[in-house]
């Protein structure tokens, strides 16, 4: 495997493992039963106000417990997933037990001239186009390909909150699945928001996410409409964030040219990234199979 491909699987796999759908492996809080490790994390019980570093705070009601920054990699290493690092919080439902991942991507202010030309067609089309393309190397390597199926929610903008939503539907190895992304434009970067739950529970989880993402707030000096003359600009847009605003994180590995030829070159990275994964990487990554044994 030559050292670019093998870069390039790594940063697929780093892109990826924040999408894990680990929740299954997250035991449920019972005061008559001993704490599990998860149990002892230092949760903050709703309602409360929970600090998303210094970025941001978020609103939650009874019924929700959150981790912040430090708190929250440590849960996600329990639950077989691996930390990136700018982790500022996680959400999680004590009776449904989806979870929400929030995360910082200090990239600078993203220009939103592009609100009214985010064309869903030709976006689902790179994204079909770049998960066909990768799955000759899945094929070549005995693991399921991915399908894209369409849009569960098509990329939109919300020009009064700033925030960007959208999400791809797909199957793999005979199991679809969903992974729901909000972007939260600030003056100095961008909140990623990771929702997991499983595909046929999102649709009824949603109305719920949305009115406790409402609750989001930047701190002072943070919000969008703080923007000064003189900030750091992000060198993409609105697009290369729905199709995985990864250019910069390529480029750190040698493996893109200019964040310019992001949307010529890159789909093959940024497809991918944005997809849940399938059953196969779970057990890749967490040594389970569909029984709960140990492989």
């Amino acid at each position: 495997m030559t050292t670019t491909r093998h870069l390039l699987r790594l940063l697929l796999l780093a892109l990826l493992l924040p999408a894990l759908h680990a929740a299954d492996k997250a035991e449920e809080y019972s005061p008559d039963k001993e704490k599990s490790p998860i149990d002892r994390l230092n949760w903050l019980n709703g309602p409360a106000t929970g600090k998303l570093a210094d970025r941001a705070t978020i609103d939650f009601p009874s019924g929700f417990r959150f981790l912040a920054s430090r708190e929250a990699e440590k849960f996600l290493r329990m639950t077989g997933n691996h930390p990136e690092g700018d982790e500022t919080g996680l959400l999680r439902s004590e009776t449904n037990r989806w979870w929400v991942i929030f995360q910082f991507e200090d990239i600078g202010y993203v220009k939103d001239d592009e609100k009214n030309d985010l064309n869903a067609d030709k976006l689902l089309e790179n994204y079909r186009k770049g998960t066909e393309a990768m799955n000759e190397e899945r094929r070549g390597e005995g693991v399921p390909e991915i399908h894209i199926l369409g849009w569960h929610v098509a990329p939109r903008y919300d020009d009064a909150t700033k925030n960007l939503e959208w999400s791809v539907e797909a199957e793999s190895g005979g199991e679809k699945f969903v992974n729901y992304n909000v972007r939260l434009l600030g003056r100095k970067g961008v909140t990623k928001v990771t929702l997991i739950e499983d595909r046929d529970k999102i649709d009824a989880t949603l109305p719920k996410f949305r009115q406790i993402l409402s609750t989001h707030k930047y701190t002072s000096g943070e919000s969008y409409a703080e923007y000064r003359q003189g900030d750091k600009i992000a060198k993409y847009g609105l697009g290369a964030l729905v199709l995985g605003g990864t250019a910069a994180a390529a480029a750190k590995f040698g493996l893109l040219g200019p964040v310019v030829l992001f949307f010529k070159k890159a789909w093959k990275i940024g497809v991918v990234a944005l997809v849940a994964v399938g059953s196969w990487v779970k057990r890749l990554f967490t040594g389970r199979r569909r029984d709960g044994a140990i492989e």
